[in-house]
């Protein structure tokens, strides 16, 4: 009877043993070719080499001499961009779960297949590079076009043979079309969100004192319709909306007068310090859209801290996401509250003049469109909060997007250098206060702007979650 028992067993062990051993195999109970160790690296295990490369390759193409292929709300770059990094490399990351069922109408993403092996930077870098080249090349003119194309197609190439020679084909061309198919489901539902809808031409109302009016008549208005562009986050702009600015008033004595008057008063005796700044956040022509300096942000917050690959997709993925809602809900309240820019109360009530050649000019120029609340004050302070969410906000940083650039103000060409931080919040208060110095915004704007752009980001934060 012992015997049977201990042969018994013996045959228990051996059938779990087999189980085991056939637990990674095929339907026809073999590993499948390059896997027999059943080699499942996580994502973190990874450098983020491919999102720096990737984010690099875009600054690079969104970096304009003259003119400027691709709009400004360069932020539908970053947050679908980052939504199909993180989507191909997710289901290397155990405790993270997959955005579909929380961001507007994103669709179901395929599925990796149980006990098969990923090469997560393949996957990613087929996922970037189709993004890119969707996203770029339907926004871009046909000659400017072939250059982002042989841009596109060179650092995919690159990589690709880099990360062929790390794995068995198998695995490699497995990974690159996981990566596809997710870019090619996340840009079919990029199409959809409304961007520039509708074509119709946008009418002001009649005007009152206060309200914003082109610089000059008949001038362009600047990208009316973003308010209504579908939100990445369902409920992202709620209770995020400041109190209305200060009513008009000419009378000195006023809040608004105040408020106006500061601008002049300040461009009057701007210093080399301020100017730099307003400078450097203009984001003028040469230089990058003004959404996208937050594209240069990310980039060097990664490189600084260089996280793994896993922590670079949440982070490319949080900040892009809530960027994008941020714009929506800048530009749905200038259309809103249609408030004037300070050029048009200085002109006529602070500073007017007879000879319009010698009327006042802000330092940098003014934006076609509405001034409250500030888009930079908005931008910065969401990008900031999303990063110091994931980095802590106490982390020093860099911001060298424009170091290479130089730009003459009286006494020769002068490098714009970079501008160093000790906080994000630093960040913050340097970027929105550089539109008072540039004199297109008042305080107010400035100081409700952050207030906008950091309650979107948490409201964000507080509905998205990438942990399961």
């Amino acid at each position: 009877m012992k015997n049977f028992v201990l042969i018994k067993n013996y045959c228990l062990v051996f059938v779990i043993a087999c189980l085991v051993s056939l637990s990674g195999c095929d339907e026809h109970g073999t590993r499948p070719p390059g896997e027999d160790h059943g080699h499942l690296k996580q994502t973190k295990t990874y450098s983020s080499d491919v999102v720096k490369r990737w984010l690099d390759a875009q600054t690079s193409m969104l970096y304009v001499q003259s003119g400027n292929p691709f709009g400004l709300n360069s932020a539908r770059y970053m947050a679908y961009c980052g939504v199909a990094l993180y989507e191909s490399v997710v289901p290397g990351m155990p405790g993270y779960q997959t955005l579909y069922g929380q961001l507007t109408d994103m669709p179901a993403m395929p599925t990796s297949v149980p006990g098969y092996a990923y090469h997560w930077p393949t996957c990613a870098n087929a996922a970037l590079a189709t993004m890119t080249r969707k996203l770029f090349s339907t926004t871009t003119p046909p000659a400017f076009y072939e250059t982002v194309a042989a841009k596109v197609d060179n650092l995919e190439i690159e990589l690709n043979d880099q990360y062929s020679a790390e794995v068995d084909e198998t695995i490699f061309e497995r990974s690159m079309e996981f990566g596809k198919e997710v870019a090619n489901r996340i840009f079919e539902w990029s199409t959809k969100d409304k961007d520039n809808w509708p074509a119709g031409p946008y009418q002001l109302p009649p005007h009152v004192a206060g309200q914003w009016q082109p610089e000059m008549p008949g001038g362009p208005i600047g990208f009316p319709y973003w308010g209504y562009n579908r939100l990445m986050v369902l409920g992202s702009l709620d209770n995020t909306v400041s109190p209305e600015p200060p009513p008009y008033s000419s009378d000195p004595t006023s809040l608004y007068y105040a408020q106006m008057k500061e601008v002049y008063d300040v461009s009057q005796s701007l210093t080399p310090e301020q100017k730099l700044i307003a400078k450097y956040y203009e984001d003028a022509n040469p230089g990058l859209p003004a959404g996208a300096h937050y594209i240069s942000i990310l980039k060097l917050a990664l490189e600084q801290f260089n996280p793994a690959l896993d922590k670079a997709a949440v982070t490319y993925a949080k900040t892009g996401i809530s960027l994008f809602d941020a714009t929506t809900g800048s530009f749905k309240a200038k259309f809103e509250y249609l408030r004037e820019r300070p050029f048009s109360f200085i002109r006529t009530v602070i500073a007017p003049v007879a000879d319009p050649a010698n009327q006042w000019k802000p330092f940098i120029g003014t934006p076609p469109f509405p001034d409250f609340p500030s888009n930079h004050a908005v931008f910065s302070s969401n990008v900031a909060y999303s990063l110091a969410s994931l980095y802590g906000n106490n982390t020093p940083l860099v911001n060298s997007t424009y170091e290479f650039r130089t730009f003459d103000f009286g006494d020769g060409p002068v490098s714009l250098g970079s501008r160093h931080y000790d906080s994000f919040d630093d960040m913050t208060q340097e970027i929105a206060i550089s539109r008072l110095y540039g004199g297109i915004h008042y305080r107010y704007s400035c100081e409700e702007g952050i207030k906008q752009g950091k309650k979107i980001a948490q409201n964000i934060d507080s509905k998205l979650k990438f942990l399961k």
